[in-house]
């Protein structure tokens, strides 16, 4: 896809949602548990702009007003960091300076990201973004959260790194990292992409390129817990700071069957009011998406057995045969990521928010953009479209959904 149909399919996103935001308060009643409405409305935006900053974003905005207070470095630092260095262009205002960097982060990331799905000769991107711009958690990637940020560094690395650019991937590796803690597992796609040229007896120079852009996600990650450590005394204090936040997070290891069992006794227990049908959400979210990486991983091991295999099937053509190894191999990387990226957070025990930190599980996006039937592909669309206007309504109106 060209910039500018990007940048249209950009558009229409954003002046949807904020259609979704302008509406809701004619069907949905504001739920009044939001604590930061006043703090949100100091900064006379439109009401249903400075929605899109509700729960974690005021947190953002105050850390980059005023530094950390207790338990606010459950956030990583990078975005505030920005916020601060870029409000004076805005007149003083950290809200729009928020607004301008996720959604500006974002867009570029995009363009992005379709070339790297290119590099990758991945098929059916123009409905590979649709889906992903329609998924039920989408807005936030424009909200004042990090997903925006998050996406275009997640992007630069991989894009710079398939180009070879190993200083430009090293940066951009060092700065997700500094954004958001997933941001660490960004090695293991990179380990994907480097592990057929370390073999291949590189010089000195391109060895240490690879090993610099290899542990450059772990040294952003390193300079945030050495602050940490200095400031709060406890190098992982994003961690054990989350149960403040609520969400009944967990700061011991908790399992994915148990998370499961906690779930179902919500399901066949608790009453029914809004908190159980965002379980529901919460649950379904992951199932689903857990179940369509499973499928994919099993597609790519499959792929990756044969293309090494003397038995292959003579559908591999011989001429095909190296570029489809390599791509298959680093979209395998791409799997493992997604997977990551998906079970990490419950092991805090609980599907709190995976509907939101599912949008980083971008095999999940490419798998569904790969079917051959028109009409899943449509519904697929029609029931992201519609969980999406409900998500986005509710989440304006103060409720937490993600």
């Amino acid at each position: 896809m060209s910039f500018k149909k990007i940048f249209l399919f950009f558009l229409i996103w954003r002046a949807f949602d904020c259609l979704i935001l302008f509406f809701a308060p004619y069907f949905l009643p504001y739920l009044g548990f939001f604590p930061y409405k006043e703090i949100l409305a100091s900064f006379q935006l439109p009401d249903f702009l400075s929605k899109l900053a509700n729960f974690d974003g005021v947190h953002y905005l105050l850390i980059a007003q005023k530094g950390y207070s207790q338990y606010q470095q459950a956030f990583f630092p990078l975005y505030p960091i920005l916020i601060k260095a870029t409000t004076v262009i805005f007149f003083g205002n950290s809200l729009i300076a928020g607004f301008m960097i996720s959604n500006m982060a974002f867009l570029v990331g995009l363009y992005l990201f379709c070339q790297l799905l290119k590099e990758y000769q991945i098929s059916n991107i123009k409905y590979l973004i649709t889906i992903l711009l329609l998924f039920p958690t989408s807005f936030f990637f424009g909200a004042l959260y990090t997903e925006g940020l998050f996406f275009f560094l997640f992007a630069s690395s991989l894009y710079f790194l398939k180009k070879e650019k190993y200083l430009l991937a090293a940066f951009f590796s060092f700065l997700t990292s500094l954004t958001r803690f997933i941001g660490v597992f960004l090695f293991i796609p990179i380990l994907f992409n480097l592990i057929k040229k370390i073999g291949q007896r590189p010089s000195i120079t391109q060895l240490l390129n690879y090993l610099i852009t290899l542990f450059s996600p772990f040294l952003g990650f390193s300079f945030y817990s050495f602050y940490l450590w200095q400031t709060t005394g406890d190098p992982l204090f994003f961690l054990n700071a989350q149960p403040a936040f609520g969400a009944n997070r967990s700061t011991h290891l908790i399992l994915l069957p148990q998370v499961i069992w906690r779930y179902l006794k919500i399901f066949f227990t608790s009453s029914f009011n809004f908190q159980y049908f965002v379980s529901l959400f919460e649950f379904f979210i992951f199932a689903f998406v857990f179940f369509i990486l499973t499928l994919d991983l099993v597609k790519k091991l499959k792929l990756n057995f044969f293309a090494n295999n003397k038995y292959r099937p003579k559908m591999l053509c011989a001429s095909k045969k190296k570029t489809s190894q390599i791509s298959d191999t680093q979209l395998l990387g791409f799997n493992i990521f997604s997977f990551v990226n998906l079970l990490l957070p419950t092991l805090t025990g609980t599907f709190s928010s995976i509907p939101r930190y599912a949008l980083f599980s971008l095999s999940f996006f490419i798998f569904l953009s790969q079917i051959k039937n028109k009409w899943i592909k449509i519904l697929i669309a029609i029931t992201f479209l519609i969980f999406h206007i409900l998500s986005l309504a509710f989440f304006g109106q103060g409720y937490f959904i993600s």
